[in-house]
């Protein structure tokens, strides 16, 4: 048996993200010189509503990307294969302030990677990390400069983040496995 528990609603998503691009505008000044860039796939919708967002908030939306990080992860070969997505960036990078996008921030690999995979589009005057879900749990030094919601795990547990766009709703749910209330032993 699965147990789950609700973290945040469609109102608490979209507060999270207000919130995300009022701290974005305060941090650069405004919005000339960003590109916004979600990490395929739920990403992408969360960088577009943040977009959408900075445009009410500084009358000019910033432009929008996408970025498909798979032949850049470090565990490839290790997880089922997907098919990889065209990245599609519709200005140049080059001197930019980059606002990179994820829905869940866990190990910090994905972010690596899109680290990687960013930098072959140019080189940004500075990188910058959103997310919507910080779990906790890092395998690198990574840590994000705007946070929606810092979700404390176990390591057992999966955060599960849904968007209308994608799964037809906005949740995010924490799911429990069977037995997950007992002590999770230590690495």
């Amino acid at each position: 048996m699965v147990n789950q528990a609700a973290i945040m609603d469609q109102d608490a998503i979209r507060r999270a993200l207000m919130r995300i691009a009022h701290e974005v505008v305060e941090k650069n000044r405004g919005v000339g010189g960003l590109v916004l860039v979600g990490i395929r796939r739920r990403g992408v919708p969360l960088a577009r509503r943040i977009a959408e967002n900075l445009a009410q908030i500084e009358g000019t939306e910033p432009p929008v990307g996408s970025l498909d990080i798979g032949l850049y992860r470090d565990d490839v070969g290790r997880r089922p294969w997907t098919p990889v997505a065209a990245s599609q960036i519709p200005v140049s990078v080059e001197g930019k302030v980059v606002v990179l996008v994820d829905d869940v921030l866990y190990t910090g690999r994905t972010v690596r990677a899109a680290l990687d995979a960013i930098t072959e589009w140019g080189r940004p005057a500075a990188i910058q990390l959103a997310v919507l879900i910080d779990r906790g749990h890092r395998e690198l030094p990574i840590r994000a400069d705007y946070v929606g919601k810092n979700v404390p795990t176990a390591r057992r547990e999966e955060v599960l983040v849904q968007l209308r766009e994608v799964d037809g709703l906005d949740q995010v749910v924490l799911v429990k496995p069977e037995g997950s209330d007992q002590v999770e032993e230590k690495r």
